[in-house]
């Protein structure tokens, strides 16, 4: 009998891939048909995304990839997991190289924190589950994109940018805490820091000491590698936000994203949103930038865009689960608790944008002194700018979770040394 369930089983899953091959394989010939039916609107969607990832994601994550690479090359990720273990565990339930993780993935944008998530886990630094509540709350939406992009560029109300940025990564933090009861019962393990005796800041200094010493390869070879590496990411990143633009243009043509917005509305309508932001919420679970620069042209409320927006910032799109998909594919890490998680920061990241929108008091402020002029995406200069303080902000940021790593090392220090004297 029990044979018999087994070879049942073994069938049915067979049975399910098969089906789930077949699906994929009808939307590969659907889209190549939607090609060869309409080439103009393909190539107009894929300069769409050409532009976007030429002149926003490029920019913005190039130095954010290189840097992440050499950091991990030098041994910071290892300084930091013995340094951080006492804060990391506790808040978030994962250990202390996931630090590392949330300060690039908060200072930079998507998809850097899945990519770096399959590093740790590659290397061993982390379980699966420890993998999956990391890359689930700290893959955001970019600094400049949000700052930049979407406050100045397509709002053209910089004001709005804290309050965007704020919500997001306010909701994204409290998306961490509730992960941390996620697969509670894991029985996989890692070594624990905590269980080694010594001095933690001697202990996380010896043992970055100790990964350089296993690096045999020389500077320069470091260096090219890591640009090599960030720059085959980002080509793959641009495949992916060209190759959805393309079927978001296509499934417009055809209709089906009115038919998405039509059953958007059956569930958000009741809740008082405006039916001219439903398009922009059904292009934004595809693409978020596409998605994002239709909310913000809405004929619609401020207060309803801004909440719009910082839904479609939370769930990010198909293309970046696309893209995280991607960078954690040579791992064991599962994509159904991310997808489950942007849901959930989907609906956090609309409310809490919504509410601090509207009890800050600055929704007057910014319409009193919002500029009659259209809105410009900034120049060349001004992007290199703002991308160069936005980075020396990652590594002012990385060095402040270092300090309170020391301060939390030295206070568990000084509380032993007590307890023994006492």
């Amino acid at each position: 009998m029990a044979k018999l369930d087994k070879k049942t089983d073994f069938f049915s899953r067979h049975r399910r891939r098969d089906a789930g091959r077949l699906f994929w394989t009808a939307c590969a010939l659907a889209f190549v048909a939607g090609m060869v039916i309409y080439p103009r609107i393909v190539f107009e969607g894929a300069v769409t995304g050409l532009n976007i990832w030429w002149n926003i994601v490029f920019p913005a994550l190039l130095p954010f990839f290189i840097a992440s690479e050499l950091l991990m090359n030098f041994g910071i990720v290892h300084f930091m997991g013995v340094l951080m273990e006492p804060v990391m565990r506790p808040l978030f339930n994962v250990p202390g190289a996931g630090s590392f993780v949330v300060a690039v993935g908060f200072t930079s944008g998507y998809p850097i924190g899945s990519m770096v998530t399959a590093r740790l886990r590659s290397k061993g630094l982390c379980t699966r589950v420890e993998a999956e509540r990391l890359m689930s709350f700290t893959n955001n939406s970019s600094p400049l994109f949000m700052l930049v992009a979407v406050a100045v560029g397509m709002f053209n109300l910089p004001g709005l940018g804290a309050i965007i940025a704020g919500a997001h990564y306010l909701s994204n933090l409290t998306l961490g805490f509730l992960l941390r009861f996620h697969a509670g019962n894991d029985c996989e393990r890692i070594s624990k820091i905590s269980a080694v005796t010594g001095n933690p800041l001697t202990l996380a200094f010896r043992r970055m000491l100790e990964v350089q010493r296993q690096e045999s390869r020389p500077l320069g070879k470091i260096i090219g590698d890591a640009v090599r590496s960030a720059i085959n990411n980002l080509i793959n990143i641009g495949g992916f936000i060209i190759l959805f633009a393309v079927i978001i243009r296509l499934l417009t043509v055809i209709g089906f994203i009115d038919h998405l917005a039509r059953c958007l509305g059956i569930l958000l309508l009741p809740l008082g949103f405006s039916r001219e932001l439903l398009p922009a919420l059904s292009s934004g679970f595809f693409e978020m930038t596409i998605g994002t620069k239709m909310a913000c042209e809405a004929a619609a409320p401020l207060a309803q865009q801004v909440a719009a927006v910082g839904m479609i910032l939370a769930w990010s799109g198909l293309s970046i689960h696309a893209q995280a998909a991607s960078m954690i594919s040579e791992t064991d890490i599962r994509m159904l608790p991310f997808i489950i998680s942007r849901a959930a920061h989907t609906c956090l990241g609309g409310l809490y944008t919504y509410i601090i929108y509207t009890w800050s008091g600055i929704a007057g402020k910014i319409a009193a002194t919002a500029a009659v002029s259209p809105a410009k995406w900034p120049g060349c200069w001004s992007l290199i700018t703002v991308n160069f303080k936005l980075f020396c902000i990652f590594i002012i940021f990385l060095l402040f979770i270092i300090l309170i790593g020391i301060f939390f090392s030295l206070a568990a220090r000084l509380r032993i040394l007590f307890l023994k004297l006492k």
